[in-house]
């Protein structure tokens, strides 16, 4: 199936779709018009004699240098190749593909004047499997300048690219593909790489994983219930919805759902009068989670149908316009708080699994061994937990907030915003290693209560057939690295992802 870009709102499960499964793109014809519509306003400007940033005038520190009619489409190509500067590892293939779309879906809207060939040419690469060669660093955040120029040199015959697994030249990669190289006309370079485009595929893949994250946790927090025997007083509707805060209403919705049909729910089964504090405000902590990744979904999904070029072309009005458009505080703020709230959720997620451990709080086997103190169990994960903990609460740390003035301090402002996107992005790698021991734990917690299975939720039951199909309950001492290996790249495959109702 090929995704149409151009003609409705675009979402992140349209992009990871492309990035991810491969799905090709086409423009629309409403979109195709307004891309050439703008582009005639841009030729048209080009030789006016009024001086426009970008089109005639120079870049960065070099505002207000007049460029000369003859060289404005040289200049295109060397502000591309002068601003390939990132550095360090490059990212991996579904990465830049997301990086493709993102920028194809930016210039859809019209608003870059950049040519239509030009663009055609940016959607025969992301079609033909032509992955430009983009290495990680070097983004402010205001505007990915140096990604963005790395993803562009290929579409001339220059820098590298991946063409089946195998990395070439520009020249050679579109060689391979039966593709050749593009001539860059004025505005074309700029328009190429004004954008937030790396920001933009980076934060939703990101936050496609944190979603299907948080969707495990649930199943763990709600199997956790099972094995602990919690009170599930806190889960009442009432007692949420006393609170009319969105997230937590559907968390503690989604908890109950998974734990539909359980024995949990039956007068008198709770072992306490009232849990741990890390079992009790579940719906509080994780809904706030959910808000605030809502939100940074909701700003990303603002990016990828906009149009943030500087200039602007606004060809009804006859205008090119500087702006700010470049700039995603929102953004970057979104994704940091997201980082927060998790960290807040995984700092629980590590009590939980401690508690899980104490025979004065759970009644079960010291560290969730029936063998006794000669055998170890689960004691030594607790390390892994604290090293975790310490690994997210340092991701955790706000990013938009380090910056330093470049280009001769004309450009004094920016928020960081592909870095906070990728600090976002280690640190759930790293949840979803606390979310494998909690599920481990809770169904070492179940098989040692020695639960009648069927007298589970509907959800929880599900979970932990899906642990155990994975990993058996510990017995003799093993090494459990393995282990929470296994369930960590469950989670991160989706196993454990619930579904419009809530169950797993």
């Amino acid at each position: 199936m090929t995704l149409v870009v151009g003609e409705q709102w675009l979402g992140i499960n349209d992009l990871v779709r492309v990035a991810r499964a491969g799905e090709p793109v086409s423009l629309a014809p409403a979109a195709r018009e307004r891309v050439t519509a703008a582009r005639a306003l841009v030729m048209q400007l080009a030789t006016s004699g009024q001086p426009i940033y970008g089109l005639n005038s120079a870049l960065g520190a070099n505002t207000g240098a007049v460029l000369a009619e003859g060289d404005l489409e040289a200049y295109q190509r060397r502000a591309v190749r002068a601003r390939a500067v990132a550095v360090g590892p490059a990212y991996d293939k579904a990465s830049v593909r997301a990086m493709q779309f993102a920028r194809i879906a930016g210039l859809s809207r019209g608003g870059s004047g950049i040519s239509p060939a030009v663009l055609d040419a940016c959607i025969n690469l992301l079609n033909f499997q032509v992955h430009p060669v983009v290495p990680r660093f070097g983004s402010i955040g205001v505007a990915d300048l140096p990604q963005l120029s790395h993803l562009a040199l290929p579409l001339f015959g220059e820098g590298q690219a991946e063409v089946r697994g195998e990395v070439l030249s520009g020249a050679a990669a579109l060689e391979r593909a039966g593709l050749e190289p593009v001539t860059l006309g004025a505005k074309d370079g700029l328009a190429l790489i004004s954008a937030n485009a790396a920001t933009t595929a980076r934060a939703a893949l990101v936050l496609h994983d944190v979603n299907v994250a948080l969707d495990a946790w649930l199943a763990a927090v709600a199997l956790g219930y099972e094995g602990f025997r919690a009170n599930l007083s806190p889960l009442h509707p009432g007692a949420v919805a006393a609170r009319p805060a969105a997230g937590q209403v559907e968390v503690a919705r989604q908890l109950r759902e998974l734990l539909k049909g359980s024995a949990l729910l039956e007068p008198g089964a709770a072992r306490r009068v009232q849990d741990p504090v890390s079992t009790r405000v579940v719906p509080q902590v994780h809904g706030a989670a959910r808000d605030m990744v809502d939100t940074a979904c909701a700003q990303v999904e603002i990016e990828l149908n906009s149009a943030a070029d500087s200039p602007l072309v606004l060809a009804e009005e006859g205008l090119m316009l500087s702006n700010g458009n470049f700039h995603v505080p929102a953004l970057a703020l979104a994704l940091d708080a997201s980082a927060i709230a998790l960290a807040q959720a995984a700092s629980m997620s590590v009590a939980r699994s401690q508690r899980f451990m104490s025979p004065a709080l759970t009644g079960l086997p010291l560290q969730l061994t029936r063998h006794g103190p000669a055998h170890s169990g689960f004691a030594t994960v607790q390390k892994t937990l604290t090293a975790l903990w310490a690994e997210v609460r340092l991701r955790a740390n706000p990013g938009s907030l380090d910056y330093m003035p470049v280009s001769e301090a004309l450009e004094d402002h920016a928020c960081m915003a592909l870095g906070v996107a990728e600090k976002l992005g280690e640190l759930v790698e790293r949840v979803r290693y606390l979310i494998a021991i909690e599920l481990l734990v809770s169904a070492q917690a179940v098989d040692l209560r020695e639960l009648d299975i069927a007298r589970m939720g509907e959800g929880t039951r599900r979970t932990f057939a899906q642990v155990r199909k994975l990993v058996p309950m510990l017995d003799e001492d093993r090494p459990l690295g393995p282990d929470i290996d296994r369930i960590q790249n469950a989670i991160a495959a989706g196993v454990f992802k619930l579904d419009a109702g809530g169950a797993a």
